[in-house]
């Protein structure tokens, strides 16, 4: 049987299998307001077959978005168009959704990639960024503003006042996004964080603020959802966040009752140097899992349908997530569930269309039992 395709259970979610489509930016939103953009984005995803999806990062603060056209979750009129969202995506599909709230922090005020994704200056639509320092992601850009301690606790109410939200629309799981730079990153990182108070200067004291975040939220929502964090566990640079500062975190995180880490790497300096390859940030993954036991999610490069099987079967991490993969191939688990012996679950509008000889592709899936 393949282990790609057998079920799992963590933090009272059962899913059919180990495929999770990672949060993908899609910079389509007004005013943090999900679109008609979202609904076909989303909906065409939750008809893949995945086990998991989870909505892109989702701003906790019309400040914590990346560009103006980032998701949000700060303000009722957020709450709504989701909800009208979401409504529409269940009524054809039973995939688990989660959300990733997020915070960009000193990367926020950008332009959208395909218009260069430069900073955009307060004068010309943008806004001031903040940070745990005064210091710029690039050399070429203005400081952004470093929190005090108002804007450290308006943050973290940002964060909970967002999960309350996420609970309202019966998300199933909240992934907090602690990587590739963005603002709670940037607090764990010694590249980013420059601070002579109690959140900076030791990885004690960069934990800080992002485990008061996770406090603060696993308090918000209890048990009624999933609650992980995504990391990068390495930035790629010397002098920055490595793994064996990440195994130290993720660690904290498991004490705390997380149900799940996502582990990525990078995004935290232009500086960085990643060799790219197949599977790349597995290894990270592997020792993240190995030190904490937490149920894992491996991403970076994962294409191919036996490539994932084996990350599974060979114990590196408990799920893959699939990103830009899965935007080429949006049937990229019914493709590898042919390709490897298996079943998915895909609607009955579907069930004529797989090709002669695999007309047992869709099936009735079973839930891990708790």
């Amino acid at each position: 049987m393949s282990r790609l395709f057998s079920p799992i259970s963590f933090g009272g979610l059962d899913l059919a299998n180990r495929i999770v489509i990672a949060p993908m930016c899609q910079y389509s939103a007004e005013d943090g307001n999900a679109t008609d953009w979202h609904l076909m984005h989303l909906g065409k995803l939750a008809l893949s077959g995945a086990g998991l999806l989870i909505i892109e990062a989702t701003a906790v603060e019309p400040e914590g978005r990346i560009t103006p056209g980032c998701l949000g979750l700060w303000n009722d009129d957020n709450e709504a168009a989701l909800r009208r969202t979401l409504d529409a995506v269940r009524r054809h599909s039973r995939m688990p959704i989660a959300i990733q709230l997020a915070h960009a922090g000193r990367k926020g005020s950008s332009h959208v990639p395909w218009d260069g994704g430069q900073l955009i200056p307060p004068g010309e639509g943008g806004w001031l960024p903040c940070a745990p320092s005064a210091l710029p992601h690039a050399p070429h850009e203005a400081p952004p503003l470093a929190l005090d301690a108002r804007g450290i606790e308006r943050v973290l109410h940002g964060f909970v006042a967002a999960a309350a939200r996420a609970v309202r629309l019966g998300i199933d799981a909240v992934e907090l996004h602690a990587a590739h730079g963005y603002l709670l990153h940037q607090f764990l990182s010694p590249l980013a964080n420059r601070r002579e108070d109690e959140f900076g200067g030791s990885l004690e004291n960069r934990m800080r603020f992002p485990l008061a975040v996770v406090d603060a939220v696993r308090a918000e929502v209890g048990g009624r959802l999933a609650l992980g964090v995504r990391i990068s566990a390495t930035d790629w640079v010397e002098g920055g966040l490595d793994i064996e500062e990440s195994v130290v975190f993720s660690r904290a995180l498991r004490d705390r009752g997380m149900d799940f880490i996502h582990v990525s790497s990078g995004g935290v300096s232009p500086l960085q140097k990643i060799a790219l390859g197949p599977g790349y940030q597995v290894h990270l993954a592997e020792r993240i899992k190995r030190e904490t036991g937490l149920p894992t999610m491996a991403v970076g490069l994962i294409t191919g349908a036996k490539q994932a099987d084996a990350i599974i079967a060979e114990g590196q991490a408990d799920m893959v997530a699939l990103a830009r993969g899965i935007l080429y191939d949006p049937h990229w688990p019914w493709h590898a569930a042919a390709e490897l012996g298996a079943k998915v679950v895909a609607p009955p509008q579907y069930w004529r269309c797989p090709p002669r000889g695999l007309e047992q592709l869709f099936g009735e899936i079973r839930t891990a039992q708790r």
